[in-house]
């Protein structure tokens, strides 16, 4: 059930951040006070990264809701709209603990709401060219549904393509998009130590419960281990609903040309020094 938002809540909602998305020293401590009140859970997720399984599980597990922070719940590049949290921090709604999942890189205006709420995100690192394989199969799929293209538009004459222009396509146009996410969220990771948990995929399909738990310890939430097993056991059973297809390794190596490879590689290590995670994005 909902309450009645205070005066201050409704003013926050209509007090413009500095361009930058940070907010003045006043309103910065009552943002970071009001996030104090109810926790929540934030996936910032890549596309294909087991996201969707993962919020399901959580969902089950705290008995939650899928909730909208953003427009669009299936974009890419994802803004996260303060009233929406306001509405949930300040006036119940929902009832049930919020879950989201967003396409989000770790910009300013991201990282300055994050902090100013105090939420705490989690990403997962997943070998990209698996993840680009992926995205192609989904888009063959469903290559007459616009609605889950994620903000990029395919060519009408896509489907009638050879396969290596149509990963050249997606390295061109895709590509740029996952360095760029990896590389701000490394940086988010370093500047603010505790902030963000770091889940890595081959750890969460060995071990899934064990990942539901941690990501709900991170967000300050509890539950106990045999709800999490649970949670997953019931997602398990639809998976194919959650795209939660194949989760294997080595798609993207066997599915590339070196060329292609050389290229992914250059745009995460060349361009944006993700050494660090090599393991993880290229192994």
């Amino acid at each position: 059930m909902t309450t009645a938002l205070d005066a201050g809540i409704v003013t926050a909602a209509f007090v413009l951040p500095r361009s930058d998305g940070s907010f003045e020293p006043e309103q910065s401590a009552f943002l970071k006070t009001l996030g104090q009140r109810r926790r929540s859970v934030l996936l910032a997720f890549a596309p294909k990264a087991a996201g969707t399984f993962l919020r399901t599980a959580l969902i089950y597990a705290v008995e939650g809701q899928l909730t909208r922070v953003i427009h669009a719940q299936g974009g890419r590049d994802g803004t996260p709209y303060l009233p929406c949290y306001l509405l949930y921090l300040g006036g119940g709604f929902p009832a049930s603990t919020l879950i989201t999942h967003v396409h989000m890189q770790a910009l300013p205006a991201n990282r300055h709401l994050v902090e100013a709420l105090d939420l705490k995100p989690v990403i997962m690192l997943r070998s990209v060219p698996d993840m680009l394989v992926s995205y192609l199969d989904m888009i063959d799929a469903e290559l007459a549904s616009p609605d889950h293209w994620l903000n990029l538009a395919i060519p009408p004459s896509f489907a009638g393509w050879d396969a290596g222009r149509r990963a050249d396509f997606l390295i061109d146009t895709l590509m740029p998009w996952y360095a760029s996410y990896f590389a701000t969220w490394r940086d988010f990771l370093r500047a603010a130590p505790g902030r963000v948990k770091v889940l890595r995929f081959a750890d969460v399909r060995a071990r899934p419960a064990e990942a539901v738990q941690a990501i709900l310890d991170h967000s300050g939430l509890s539950c106990s281990e045999e709800m999490c097993e649970l949670a997953v056991e019931m997602v398990w059973r639809e998976r194919f609903e959650s795209r939660f297809n194949r989760g294997e390794d080595g798609r993207g190596r066997n599915r590339f040309t070196a060329d292609q490879l050389a290229r992914i590689e250059r745009m995460l290590f060349a361009h944006y020094g993700l050494e660090d995670w090599r393991a993880e994005l290229m192994p």
